[in-house]
């Protein structure tokens, strides 16, 4: 928990220093020890929703250097989006007051892999992974409508396509970003070097989007 609330920029700052100390490999580990066990145990005012990819390389409290009660986190493979996603994320921004909802994919995402080849190959999969792999492709379909061919840039359009359905099947989270309470940002993870680069925000001035700060 933080000390005072904070601002959406203040909460994408905060996240973006930790990811910065990752990087650098100073990690700091806060908020990891028994006196935070002891001060989240009575409740939790995590500062930023993670809806991020369940790949294992994906870590959130450690790509972002942060501990217990810090972060409410959801993930699904290529973070496709369902009702119980969309509870979750609305539970973390306006029942617990996270000024921040982040998206958080990463280049060579499997899910995103499998959606390529089933439209490349026709092969179709069995079970829910062919639930998960229809999910994947508007956003593969329509990184190809406009010329998209190079994986970072074809998990960029997915991120963003997730920012916009968030916002499209949530009035919830429209209406928070439209008040300035929450904003809504689209991240890229590299796993070769850490770094975590801002795609899209919804509800931050332009300068959010600039480079991450120093840690």
């Amino acid at each position: 928990m933080t000390d005072a609330p904070l601002t959406p920029s203040e909460a994408l700052d905060l996240l973006l220093a930790g990811n910065q100390r990752f990087i650098s490999g100073t990690p700091q580990h806060p908020h990891q020890d028994a006196a935070r066990r002891a001060e989240t145990a009575p409740g939790q005012r995590p500062f930023a929703v993670l809806f991020g990819c369940s790949d294992s390389r994906l870590a959130a409290e450690i790509i972002f250097d942060r501990g217990l009660g810090d972060l409410f986190v959801v993930r699904t493979a290529g973070h496709v989006v369902g009702p119980e996603v969309l509870g979750s994320i609305e539970y973390g921004a306006s029942m617990l007051d996270c000024p921040l909802v982040v998206v958080l994919g990463h280049d060579s995402c499997g899910a995103v892999a499998a959606t390529r080849a089933a439209l490349t190959d026709g092969v179709v999969a069995t079970g829910y992974v062919r639930d998960l792999i229809e999910r994947v492709t508007p956003s593969v379909l329509s990184a190809r409508a406009t010329g998209l061919t190079q994986d970072d840039d074809i998990i960029a359009e997915h991120i963003r396509h997730t920012v916009a359905l968030l916002l499209d099947r949530s009035r919830v989270l429209a209406d928070q970003v439209t008040t300035g309470q929450t904003a809504v940002v689209g991240l890229s993870y590299q796993l070769a070097d850490g770094g975590a680069r801002v795609v899209t925000a919804r509800g931050l001035p332009m300068e959010a989007a600039a480079p991450n700060p120093a840690p």
